[in-house]
């Protein structure tokens, strides 16, 4: 395989120091056990708090809501799944931001599930109790709660004020940067708009996103044909560079990664220097994976965590020592998954420098998803 210049090869495979633990797992029996797409947040005074779309029934189904999960000692006990928001219709994918103090801003998106209604693999129980859910739904109700939405809490997640509308969205939702301001990488959402057709935006907000002003777009990449390009998240860096990782899927034959099988499921990179204004056309990584979490370690090491959904699936990541510039990839928090429904890493730091990622898979074959954890260590020579 012919190499991206800005991938660094290495043997395969290569396992970092982990530990793995549950953040949420209910028995399969229960109905409504599915939990996905989750984010990771650590407060001022240490406490971990993780968001994700649960209580569901599937992947895709009417009923995810936003729920909320707390540890007070560094991950190794976990409070019961909390609900703190619920709509008419699905709610998917969790961002949380620790804006100083006891204040968090909660992100997630609105899907309207009644264009998947019909699909072969619902059992056919869940297709009764699904049209009957359908049947309470109207065009103008559900055109009014589609697309991404923020709220925020003056207390540490205990609650919470009301849903504010905003213009993009992303699984992992914003980050704060340094002078407070929040930045949103992200695609458009809402009635009318078709997110696959949107190109990937970058808005700001300066009152914890009660209001955003659009600072620039991402350019189309050149050199394959994408189908879809959405799910990105952003870093900033010490001198105030960005960093945005997009995830992309069905690429053209134009890409080199087709002669390994990597025909879908990878991260593109753009960066700008100008505070988001302006972005350069994304490139390849090179490797399969997605979608991506960005987070600098202490030590400055660059950290992307991402979902492996191919065999062995599970939850890798790659490192940057030139910021951005180059990635040795593919090194594995954990590849024991017994399926591809999986990913969506994210990661903190914790007080003693290891990191604390959490995800989504399935614990064991024919379960529902759960919420997971592992604890996990820079490899030697990168600490």
């Amino acid at each position: 395989m012919k190499h991206d210049p800005a991938v660094m090869p290495r043997p395969f495979p290569k396992y970092l120091e982990a530990e793995h633990g549950i953040v949420c797992r209910l028995p399969t029996s229960e109905r409504f056990s599915y939990f996905g797409w989750p984010t990771v947040e650590r407060l001022d005074d240490g406490m971990l708090i993780v968001g994700s779309s649960g209580l569901r029934s599937y992947h895709v189904c009417p009923f995810g809501k936003t729920v909320l999960n707390v540890s007070r000692d560094n991950g190794k006990t976990w409070s019961e799944p909390r609900v703190i928001q619920k709509s008419l219709i699905d709610d998917r994918d969790v961002g949380l931001v620790n804006l100083g103090g006891n204040r968090v801003l909660a992100t997630w998106f609105r899907h309207d599930t009644r264009t998947m209604g019909r699909e072969s693999w619902i059992p056919e129980g869940e297709r009764t109790t699904w049209d009957a859910t359908f049947a309470t739904w109207t065009d103008a109700k559900v055109n009014e709660l589609l697309g991404s939405w923020t709220m925020l809490s003056e207390d540490g997640g205990a609650t919470w004020g009301a849903p504010i509308r905003a213009p993009v969205s992303a699984p992992h939702g914003p980050i704060r940067l340094r002078d407070g301001r929040l930045l949103y990488l992200g695609r458009p959402m809402g009635a009318g708009v078709d997110p696959i057709k949107e190109t990937t935006e970058a808005w700001q907000s300066a009152d914890s996103g009660r209001t955003w002003q659009l600072l620039g777009k991402v350019p189309a990449a050149q050199g394959a044909r994408i189908v879809n390009n959405e799910e990105p998240h952003v870093l900033e860096l010490p001198d105030g560079r960005l960093i945005g990782m997009i995830r992309f899927e069905k690429c053209g034959s134009d890409d080199p990664a087709l002669a390994a099988g990597h025909v879908h499921f990878r991260m593109y990179q753009t960066d700008s220097s100008d505070g988001g204004r302006t972005w350069s056309e994304p490139r390849s990584l090179g490797f399969h994976g997605s979608p991506p979490h960005l987070l600098r370690h202490a030590s400055g090491l660059l950290v992307l965590t991402y979902g492996y959904r191919q065999k062995p699936y599970g939850q890798r990541v790659a490192f940057s020592r030139d910021d951005g510039r180059t990635w040795e990839h593919d090194w594995v928090i954990r590849d024991d998954a017994p399926e591809g429904d999986l990913g969506y890493p994210s990661t903190v730091e914790l007080g003693d420098g290891s990191l604390f990622s959490v995800y989504y898979q399935k614990v064991a074959k024919g379960e529902k998803c759960s919420l997971l954890w592992s604890r996990w260590n820079l490899p030697a020579g990168r600490r």
